[in-house]
C-alpha cells in the first residue's frame, strides 16, 4: 500500500469512529442518561446539575458551553496540537446531543432503571472506546484534568478521580440512593467495556516453544505457516545444558495449528502459551514483507 493511500485510509478511519463515537454516546445520553437521572461525571455530569439549577437551558447547551471553555483552556495551556485533536469531538458532542433530544419517543425506549443503565454503561464504554482508539479525545473535564496534571506535576489519574467525584457528588445532592447506585453501575460497565473496544483486534497470543528439536519446528512454521518466529539461546535449569527457544506472536484462530505442528515434529516439545493485549509492527500494524 502506497503513503499515501494508508494515510487516507487512516484519516477515513479517524473521521468515522470520532463521529461515530460521537453520536452513540450523545444517544445514550439522551435515551437512557436524562430520562432516568442516572448519574455520570465529565461536562454532561455538570451540564445534568446546571440544567437541574436552570431549566430553562438544554444539557446540551451548557455541555457545549463548557467544552468550548474547556478547549481554549487546553489550546493556551496544552497547545494547538492538542486544540486540533480535540475540537470535534468537543463541538460534535453537544450538537448531537441537543439534536438526539429532540427525537420524539427517545426518552421512553425503557422504562426500566436498571436496563438504561446497563445500556448506558455498556454504549459509552463502545463510544469512548472508538474515540480513543484512534488517539481522539472526548474533551471536556479531560482537558482539565491534563492542564491540572501539567501545571501540578501530578499523575492524571489522580486528578481523573478527583473530578469524577466532584462531579458525581453534585448530582448525588439531587439524587436518590437508587439513581447513585445506576451510576456507579454505569462506570463500572464504562470501564469494563472501553478496556474490552481499545484492545479489540489488537490481541494476539504468545506462543514460547523449546525443543530439542528446534530448527526443524522453525524451519516448519515459516515455510509451512507463514509464521514469523524469533529465535532465542536458552539454558536449562538442572542441567545446564544450552538450546533453542521459539517465540511466534499469532492470532488466536492460528493457536492450534501452530502447537500441533510443534508437537508433530517434537511430540515431547514445552510450549507455553500467553495473551497479549496488543501487538506492533512489522506484519501486523506494518505491511508483511517476505524475503527470498
Amino acid at each position: 500500500m502506497k503513503p499515501y493511500d494508508s494515510k487516507l485510509k487512516k484519516t477515513i478511519v479517524t473521521t468515522i469512529c470520532i463521529i461515530f463515537g460521537n453520536a452513540l454516546l450523545a444517544f445514550l445520553v439522551a435515551a437512557f442518561i436524562i430520562p432516568h437521572d442516572i448519574i455520570m461525571g465529565g461536562t454532561t455530569g455538570i451540564g445534568i446539575v446546571l440544567n437541574r439549577l436552570v431549566p430553562a437551558v438544554d444539557v446540551s447547551v451548557f455541555v457545549l458551553i463548557l467544552n468550548l471553555l474547556m478547549l481554549v483552556l487546553g489550546l493556551i495551556v496544552l497547545g494547538k496540537k492538542f486544540f486540533f485533536t480535540t475540537i470535534a469531538s468537543s463541538v460534535l458532542y453537544p450538537l448531537m446531543l441537543g439534536a438526539f433530544q429532540k427525537i420524539p419517543g427517545i426518552e421512553t425506549l425503557t422504562d426500566d432503571p436498571l436496563l438504561a443503565a446497563v445500556f448506558a454503561g455498556t454504549l459509552m464504554g463502545i463510544a469512548l472506546g472508538l474515540v480513543m482508539r484512534v488517539g481522539s479525545s472526548t474533551g471536556g473535564m479531560d482537558v482539565v484534568n491534563l492542564v491540572c496534571a501539567k501545571v501540578f506535576h501530578l499523575p492524571v489519574a489522580v486528578f481523573v478521580y478527583i473530578a469524577d467525584i466532584v462531579v458525581v457528588g453534585g448530582q448525588a445532592l439531587f439524587s436518590s440512593s437508587e439513581k447513585i447506585l445506576l451510576g456507579i453501575l454505569v462506570l463500572v460497565l464504562e470501564s469494563i467495556i472501553l478496556d474490552k473496544v481499545m484492545i479489540v483486534g489488537k490481541a494476539q497470543i504468545q506462543v514460547f516453544v523449546v525443543s530439542q528439536k528446534s530448527d526443524e519446528i522453525r524451519k516448519a512454521l515459516i515455510d509451512s505457516l507463514d509464521v514469523g518466529v524469533t529465535m532465542m539461546m536458552i539454558e536449562t535449569g538442572k542441567l545446564g545444558m544450552e538450546g533453542k527457544g521459539i517465540m511466534c506472536v499469532i492470532s488466536q484462530r492460528r493457536l492450534y495449528s501452530v502447537t500441533e505442528l510443534a508437537r508433530s515434529i517434537d511430540p515431547s516439545v514445552f510450549i507455553t502459551i500467553t495473551q497479549i493485549r496488543e501487538v506492533r509492527g512489522r506484519g501486523f500494524t506494518l505491511e508483511q514483507k517476505h524475503i527470498d
